[in-house]
C-alpha cells in the first residue's frame, strides 16, 4: 500500500519528523549564537572607536570602524617578542609531545609488559589533578633545575599536562589499527620499525593532526604558568595582554584588538588542517 503525499512534501517524512528536525535546527542555531557571540563582540570592540568601547549603553551593532586600536595595541608594549616566544613554546610542545607521545602510545598499545595497566591508569589519574594545585611544586622544581624564567622550563611544564592527553588519544588510534597489517609488512621483509613507518604511521596522520592542534591551542592560550614562571622580559602573548590593565583602568578596545591578533594563528592553523582534524576526531570516537 503506497503512501499518498501532497505536492512539495518529501516522501517518507512525517510532520512529526519535520518538527523534530526543526527543533534540533533551532537548538543548534542557539548553541552557535551563544558560542559565537563572544567572538563577534571581540571583533566588534576591536574595530570600534575606543570611546564607544567604554560606553555604558553599548550597541550590539558596529558603531564605527577604525584601525587605531591595533596601532595602540602594537605601541603599548612589544608585541612581536611575546608572540614569537609563544610560537616557539607552542611549536616545541607540539613537536616533542607528538614524538614522545606517539612512541609511548605505541609501547602501551603494542607491547605487553609488567605494569602496563598501572601506566594506563596513571595517565588518566594525572589528567584529573588541577593544574593550579601544581604551581608551587613546579616553581620549586624549576628553580632547583635552574629553569625558572626560561622558555625551556615553560616547555617542560606544558609537556607535563599535554603529554598524558597525547598518549591516551594516540593510543586509541593505534589500538584500532589491526596488528595484522604490521605482521603482513614484516612477512614481506620489513623490520618492525619499517613496518610502523610505512603502514601504521600514515594511518595515524588524522589522529596526530587532531592531537597537535589541541596541544598547540593549550600551549598558546595558557596564562597562569606563563605568568608565574616567566619575568616580564620573557613574557608570552597571553601575559602580554595584561599590559592593557593598569592602575588607571583597562583599555578594552586595544585589548580586544590584541586578542584578535592573537587569535589569527589559531584560526589559520585550523583552516589548514580542518579536514584532517575532523577525520581524526571521528576516527578517535571509537572504543579503544
Amino acid at each position: 500500500m503506497s503512501t499518498l503525499t501532497t505536492p512539495g512534501q518529501t516522501p517518507g517524512v512525517t510532520p512529526a519528523l519535520r518538527k523534530s528536525k526543526a527543533g534540533w535546527n533551532v537548538l543548534g542555531l542557539l548553541v552557535f549564537l551563544t558560542a559565537g557571540f563572544p567572538v563577534y563582540w571581540m571583533l566588534n570592540t576591536a574595530f570600534k572607536p575606543a570611546k564607544d568601547a567604554i560606553d555604558p549603553d553599548p550597541s550590539l551593532l558596529p558603531t564605527g570602524f577604525t584601525l587605531s586600536n591595533f596601532s595602540r595595541a602594537l605601541d603599548i608594549a612589544d608585541f612581536w617578542g611575546p608572540v614569537g616566544r609563544s610560537l616557539i613554546v607552542s611549536l616545541a610542545v607540539v613537536v616533542i609531545g607528538i614524538v614522545v607521545g606517539m612512541l609511548a602510545a605505541l609501547a602501551i598499545s603494542r607491547f605487553a609488559f609488567r605494569g602496563r595497566k598501572v601506566v594506563i591508569v596513571g595517565i588518566l589519574a594525572v589528567q584529573m589533578i588541577p593544574l593550579v594545585a601544581m604551581i608551587i611544586p613546579v616553581f620549586l622544581l624549576l628553580n632547583d633545575l635552574d629553569q625558572y624564567d626560561k622558555l625551556s622550563g615553560l616547555i617542560i611544564t606544558y609537556l607535563t599536562f599535554i603529554l598524558p592527553f597525547t598518549v591516551w588519544t594516540l593510543r586509541g588510534f593505534i589500538v584500532n589499527i589491526p596488528k595484522e597489517l604490521e605482521e603482513a609488512a614484516m612477512v614481506d621483509g620489513c623490520s618492525r620499525t619499517s613496518a610502523f613507518i610505512r603502514v601504521v604511521f600514515p594511518l595515524l596522520a588524522p589522529g596526530m593532526v587532531a592531537t597537535s592542534v589541541y596541544a598547540f591551542i593549550q600551549a598558546w592560550n595558557e596564562y597562569l604558568y606563563a605568568l608565574m614562571l616567566l619575568s616580564q622580559k620573557n613574557q608570552t602573548a597571553t601575559v602580554w595582554l595584561g599590559n592593557f590593565t593598569t592602575k588607571h583602568g583597562t583599555e578594552y578596545a586595544p585589548m580586544m584588538a590584541g586578542s584578535t591578533m592573537m587569535a589569527v594563528p589559531i584560526v589559520v592553523l585550523f583552516l589548514l588542517v580542518q579536514r584532517k582534524m575532523a577525520a581524526g576526531l571521528t576516527a578517535g570516537a571509537v572504543k579503544g
